[in-house]
């Protein structure tokens, strides 16, 4: 599933693309739980779409986490829209496997098509949906995904969760030259990445 950025036309009020079901209900569920549902920001509750270069971009943020994630898909129409996210993806799951072809209507109003079955759904104007930062390029440090998982779950259980204890809602990542300290801020031991470890798992530091 890459992750990146896909420049669109701004402004550009159009916009047809032919993906596949699969694909697009993958991205759909990986984006889920960052939608925000109860908000008094409509605009969360919806997906940007950015159609470009034979590949659609799907961004969804509650404005404290974002993701932007993309697929492979036919681009007739470079452009951008938003479509609420939870009926598309509700809407995608009841779908036979098929090619779903995703037009923008006037109105921001979207037509969703695939075999037999033909939908629409209204979105928002693209320019209500908030700007994401730019992921940098430079000092950049790549760590293998069950790695990472292994260290969140060594410690999960000592992050809290109370919202009135911020500064405990998470855990503190040091970046060293071949190890990547990480401590739970509540005095728990904690795990260390080694970067010369043959087998490349977390491991308690000494």
């Amino acid at each position: 599933m890459p992750v990146e950025a896909i420049a669109s036309a701004a402004g550009t009020a159009t916009m047809e693309i032919t993906v596949s079901r699969s694909e697009l209900l993958k991205e759909l569920s990986a984006t889920q739980g960052v939608v925000e549902r109860k908000t008094t920001i409509p605009i969360l509750s919806n997906y940007l779409f950015e159609a470009g270069a034979d590949r659609l971009s799907l961004t969804a943020t509650d404005l404290d986490l974002s993701l932007r994630t993309s697929c492979n898909a036919k681009v007739k129409k470079e452009g951008s829209c938003t479509i609420p996210a939870r009926k598309l993806h509700d809407y995608v799951k009841l779908l036979p496997e098929a090619d779903i072809t995703i037009k923008l209507l006037e109105n921001h109003w979207v037509s969703i098509r695939c075999g037999r079955s033909n939908t629409k759904m209204v979105g928002m104007a693209r320019s209500n949906f908030p700007s994401l930062p730019v992921f940098p390029t430079a000092g950049v440090v790549k760590i293998p995904a069950q790695v990472l998982r292994a260290m969140i779950a060594r410690t999960g259980f000592a992050i809290a969760n109370e919202e009135s204890r911020y500064t405990l809602n998470g855990a503190l990542m040091v970046l060293k030259s071949e190890s990547i300290p990480w401590w739970p801020p509540m005095g728990i031991a904690w795990p260390t990445w080694s970067a010369a470890a043959k087998n490349l798992k977390a491991f308690p530091e000494n």
